[in-house]
This record gives structure tokens, C-alpha cells and sequence, in this order.
């Protein structure tokens, strides 16, 4: 005997309008034409089926998923009304590109959701201008994993404490802020109403001025294009495994960060005091240096630092590298220096004092198109302390590989490099010469005795020429 599951199942006859005959699809069970409506993948060509025939109507309200992307907001409520499901498995709300809510239409549509309780919630909205400022405080989700809000510039208060997002594991916020009373994004309120937080995303941020997390389950942390430059990062997360901040900064920021399981790691830092400024930011202990831009990833053999310097008019005040930035073991260095026709080597040789484990150094010096007398590097000069930078010995014990771009063949250029021969176990060696360098001037013919010297390095010099690179010695 058959079960009635299977039966259930059958097709149903219908009298298509011949007569006789049955219509297939529409005879199928309603579980099954709901999986179709499922593939639709947009609530509202679901509901479209409803023309089709009688049978199809109203089958889109019992869809686990639904989606309305360029939906009129008012349609979207009148819809989500008539959902017979009480608890949804994702609802994504997208009217952002075509229409503009006040802050109440706003709020009632988190209520709205809330009330369907959805598994996973995307809501993109934009608030109608002059209600930016509008808070609201977002109701409860107690099933939904994964949250992502982008509601323009909406001032948006936690749920209260004893409700909050208990089941949550991803949140992407965009745009929007939370606030509890302070002018400022308060992110500590925000995770303790997420117990089970894991994947934490905060895009193009505005009132962020401080990076502030204290979180045991954060695994992964973004934090992309603030708004504003941010004054500190200040990370307590002992699961954290990935972290990325990718913004501008103040010139009193600083970094602390404790996550000792962290394995991918992207910092890039633009700074907002730029070089001619007259409040520039000088990086203590390497001369008239500011700091551009810095970059901090990992690679396959560790960490690597990217620094874009720039040698400046003046400097206001001093900030030390390491106070700033909490650098982890650095094994790779790759410099780009804006000189200005200043010298770089005692400035290059102080980082690598930072950086002492540095295995690779790339160095790359910004091409000077034009220099006027002021630009030339004295002796007295601060580029050039200590004076003895030439004869000093320091222990590179790690690092193994050279390159300098734009290298002139100058004599603090063949200074540094002869210090750097001196003190490190070089086992790769490539200079590529500025466009404008004979490569038979006196500086790289000493250059090539250097190599001779030490003839267990591998060693080439390329040239730029119309036809292309070409290497001059290996």
C-alpha cells in the first residue's frame, strides 16, 4: 500500500481549455511548486506567478526566502503582510538605487523583519535627506546568524541588553551607525549584544575615532574606508585570525593589539598630514622623514612592511614608529622614499635597526624630475645624522636580499651600500639603474668593485633602455 506521503505527491488533474487533459505543472503538489517559486529567487517574480492561474496564487507567501531588490518600500510592507510564514530563512530588502524613506518607514520595516525573524537579514536603504540624524533603536533578531546593514547615515541604538542578537555570528554594517547617547560609533555596546559573534565588518564608517574591540569569539574583523581619520586601534581578541583596517589616521594615533592567533593581517594607513604641511608629523629617530602611507600584510614567509617616506620642508613634532604601530617581526621591508636629492641611507639603516629581522629589503626611490639649490643634501643636514652613519656596524643577521630602483650611483648611495655588505649575509643583490645613469659613470663602476669583492653574492644591475630592460652585469 502506498503511503500517503507518495500520493500526495501525485500531479492533480485539471481541465486545461480543451476539455480534457491535464496541466502538469499546476497539478504538481504545493510543496513542489513552491520549491519552483524558491528558484525565482526574487519575491516579486514569485508573486507574478499568480497570473498564471488561480492554483498559483498565494503560494509565493509560503517561501523561506525572500528577496525585493528596486521594490517600492510601501509595496515591500504591504507584501511582507501577508507572509504566512513565521520565521523566515533569509529576507533581503534592497530599495537603496531608487528610493529614499523618512526615518519612521525606516523603522517600521525593521520591525517588520523582526517580526519574521529571519535566519539571515540584508537590508540597503536610503533615508530620505534631513532624517539622517534620526535614531531609532533596532528591535531583537533572536534567529538570525548573519545581519547586513546599509542604511545611509542612520543613527541606529542596540536592542536593549536581555535581547540583542543572541544567535549572531556575521555582521556587516555599511554606512550607518550605532550611537548609545555619545557622538560616537560605540562598538563596545554593539558586540556585547552579540554573544556569538564571529565575522564583525565595518564599511565606510563615519564618527569612528577610535577601533575599540574587546570580544572571545571575533575570528574575523574589517574595518574599511572610515570617514575621517581614526586616532587608535585598540583590539583585545584572542581568536582572531584575520584582520583588516584599511583607512587614514590621525597624527596622534596610536595601535594596541592583542591577538596572538592572528595569521592574516592587512593594515594600510594613509596619513592626513602630508609632507609640506606645516603640521607635518616627523617619525622620530630617522631625520626629516614623514610617514606617507603604511602598509602591513602577511606573505608566506611572515610579515611584510611597506613604507611610502617623504623627506619634508619641516616637521612640527615627532612621533615614534614603534609607539605608533605595534609591528609585529618583520620579514620583509619595502621602502619607497620621496628624497627630495636628500640622503636616505641613515634613515633606511634606522629602520632596519626597527626591522631587525628583516630578511628582504626593497627600496625604491621616488625619481626627482627637477631640484632647485635648497634641495641639495648639506652636511649638516638631519638626513645625514649621525655623521658616522657611513662607518657604523649593525647586525643584520637575516637579511639575504637587496634591491634598489632608481639607484644613481651617488656617493651616499655606495656608502650604504658597501654598509650593507658589511653587515648582512647578502645572497641576491639587483640594482636597476634611473633612466638618466650611465652605467660606465664613476659611481657604478666602484659599484661593480663592490660585487667583485664579494663574488659568493649574485649580483646584476639593469638598465632601462627604448628597447627594454637590459642587464648590464650578473
Amino acid at each position: 500500500m502506498e503511503s500517503r506521503s507518495v500520493r500526495d505527491l501525485r500531479p492533480r488533474r485539471r481541465r486545461g481549455r480543451g476539455g480534457g487533459g491535464v496541466d502538469r505543472i499546476s497539478g504538481l503538489h504545493d510543496d513542489l511548486l513552491i520549491q519552483i517559486l524558491v528558484r525565482l529567487r526574487c519575491a516579486g517574480a514569485a508573486a507574478r506567478t499568480s497570473v498564471l492561474s488561480r492554483r498559483w496564487r498565494g503560494l509565493w507567501r509560503h517561501l523561506p526566502e525572500l528577496s525585493f531588490r528596486g521594490v517600492a518600500p510601501g509595496a515591500v510592507e504591504a507584501a511582507l503582510a501577508q507572509v504566512a510564514l513565521p520565521k523566515l530563512s533569509l529576507l533581503d530588502i534592497d530599495t537603496s538605487w531608487l528610493y529614499t524613506l523618512r526615518a519612521d518607514a525606516v523603522a517600521s520595516l525593521f520591525r517588520t523583519a523582526a517580526r519574521l525573524d529571519p535566519v539571515e537579514l540584508s537590508m540597503m536603504l536610503r533615508v530620505h535627506p534631513g532624517d539622517e540624524l534620526v535614531p531609532f533603536v533596532v528591535p531583537s533578531f533572536a534567529r538570525a546568524k548573519s545581519i547586513r546593514l546599509d542604511v545611509d547615515m542612520l543613527h541606529l541604538t542596540p536592542p536593549a541588553l536581555d535581547g540583542g542578537f543572541p544567535a549572531l555570528e556575521r555582521l556587516s554594517i555599511t554606512n550607518s551607525r550605532f550611537d548609545t547617547g555619545a557622538d560616537r560609533f560605540d562598538i563596545g555596546a554593539l558586540i556585547s549584544r552579540c554573544p556569538h559573534l564571529r565575522v564583525l565588518e565595518l564599511i565606510n564608517r563615519w564618527g569612528l575615532d577610535t577601533v575599540t574591540i574587546n570580544s572571545a569569539t571575533i575570528e574575523e574583523l574589517l574595518v574599511m574606508d572610515v570617514q575621517f581619520s581614526i586616532s587608535g586601534v585598540d583590539i583585545v581578541a584572542p581568536v582572531l585570525k584575520k584582520f583588516t583596517l584599511h583607512s587614514s589616521l590621525s597624527a596622534d594615533f596610536s595601535m594596541s593589539l592583542s591577538a596572538p592567533l592572528v595569521e592574516d593581517l592587512s593594515l594600510n594607513y594613509s596619513s592626513t598630514c602630508f609632507p609640506s604641511s606645516p603640521n607635518a608629523v616627523g617619525i622620530d629617530g630617522i631625520g626629516m622623514w614623514c610617514l606617507d602611507h603604511l602598509k602591513l600584510g602577511t606573505e608566506e614567509n611572515g610579515f611584510v612592511l611597506g613604507l611610502n617616506l617623504e623627506r619634508a620642508h619641516s616637521v612640527t613634532h615627532m612621533r615614534n614608529l614603534q609607539e605608533m604601530f605595534q609591528l609585529p617581526n618583520i620579514s620583509a621591508l619595502e621602502l619607497c622614499v620621496g628624497t627630495r636629492g636628500h640622503v636616505y641611507g641613515a634613515m633606511a639603516l634606522n629602520l632596519l635597526r626597527i626591522c631587525n629581522a628583516t630578511q628582504r629589503l626593497k627600496l625604491f626611490v621616488r625619481p626627482v624630475f627637477w631640484r632647485t639649490n635648497d634641495e641639495a643634501c648639506a652636511s649638516d643636514c638631519p638626513c645625514n645624522q649621525p655623521q658616522n652613519w657611513r662607518s657604523q656596524n649593525i647586525s643584520l643577521t637575516n637579511l639575504e636580499e637587496l634591491e634598489i630602483e632608481n639607484f644613481e650611483g651617488s656617493d651616499h648611495e655606495v656608502d650604504f651600500l658597501k654598509l650593507l655588505f658589511r653587515c648582512a649575509p647578502l645572497v641576491n643583490v639587483t640594482l636597476k639603474l634611473a633612466s638618466k645613469v650611465v652605467p660606465s659613470s664613476r659611481g657604478c663602476k666602484e659599484t661593480y668593485n663592490i660585487f667583485k669583492d664579494n663574488p659568493a653574492v649574485k649580483c646584476h644591475v639593469h638598465v632601462y633602455r627604448k628597447r627594454g630592460k637590459e642587464v648590464i652585469y650578473a
